[in-house]
C-alpha cells in the first residue's frame, strides 16, 4: 500500500504552509505489520530532505540516530519499517512559520485521521511534538469525547503511561531536524520513548 495513493489533499487550504513541498509516503508498506505509528511535526521544506525520499535525506539521519540511541537496529527507512514502525508528519505541508496556526492543524487533521486509520494492528502512538499532540488528541476527542495527553509541558507529562483503549500514546519530542542533534536531552528523552514503545512489538 502506498500512502500517497490513499490519502491526499485537493485544495490546499492552509495559508501558514508551503504547499510545493507537500508530501505523503510514496513506498510501499505492508500496513499490517505497522505496530508503532510515529508522528513528527511537519515535512522539511526541501522534499529531499524527507524520510522517506531518495539517498540519505536528513530527517532520516536524525531518526536513524535516535533509534540508533534508543539500542534499535536500523540503517535505512526500510529497516525502520521492517521494525513495526511507520513514521508520518501530524501537518503535510512544510511550514512558512515558526508556530502552527489552529486553523491549519484542523486542516490537516482530517487526512491525518484517515492515515492512521489505514493502520489496523496499532499497539502504540509515538507523539513527537506539540503539534502531533494537539492534532491527535483532537482527532481523538473528536472521536471519544476526550483527549488521551493532559496539558502541560512534554518533560512533565512524558514518562507516564497514557492509553487510548488498549493502545499506548507516548507524548515525545521530535527527532527530525538539526535541533535534535545539539539537544542532548531531548535525544536521552526521545531514546528512552522509543525503547519503551519498542517493547510492545
Amino acid at each position: 500500500m502506498k500512502i500517497n495513493e490513499q490519502i491526499k489533499c485537493v485544495d490546499f487550504p492552509c495559508t501558514d504552509t508551503d504547499n510545493n513541498s507537500y508530501v505523503l509516503p510514496s513506498v510501499d508498506i505492508d500496513a499490517e505489520k505497522i505496530r508503532i505509528v510515529m508522528i513528527t511535526e511537519a515535512p522539511p521544506n526541501d522534499k529531499a530532505d524527507y524520510f522517506y525520499a531518495a539517498g540519505n535525506p536528513f530527517y532520516l539521519q536524525t531518526t536513524l540516530q535516535a533509534f540508533k540511541d534508543a539500542g534499535a537496529s536500523a540503517a535505512s527507512m526500510q529497516d525502520i519499517l521492517d521494525l513495526g514502525v511507520y513514521i508520518t508528519t501530524a501537518v503535510k505541508c512544510g511550514k512558512t512559520q515558526y508556530a502552527v496556526s489552529p486553523d491549519t492543524m484542523k486542516n490537516c487533521s482530517e487526512l491525518l485521521e484517515k492515515e492512521i486509520a489505514l493502520f489496523p494492528n496499532v499497539k502504540a502512538f509515538m507523539l513527537m511534538g506539540d503539534v502531533a499532540i494537539k492534532m491527535m488528541n483532537n482527532i481523538w476527542k473528536n472521536q471519544t469525547g476526550k483527549k488521551v495527553i493532559p496539558a502541560g509541558s512534554t518533560y512533565k507529562i512524558r514518562g507516564q503511561a497514557y492509553y487510548l483503549g488498549d493502545k499506548r500514546v507516548f507524548p515525545s519530542y521530535t527527532p527530525a531536524g538539526k535541533n535534535f542533534l545539539i539537544e542532548k536531552s531531548k535525544r536521552r528523552m526521545v531514546a528512552a520513548d522509543i525503547r519503551e514503545a519498542m517493547k510492545l512489538i
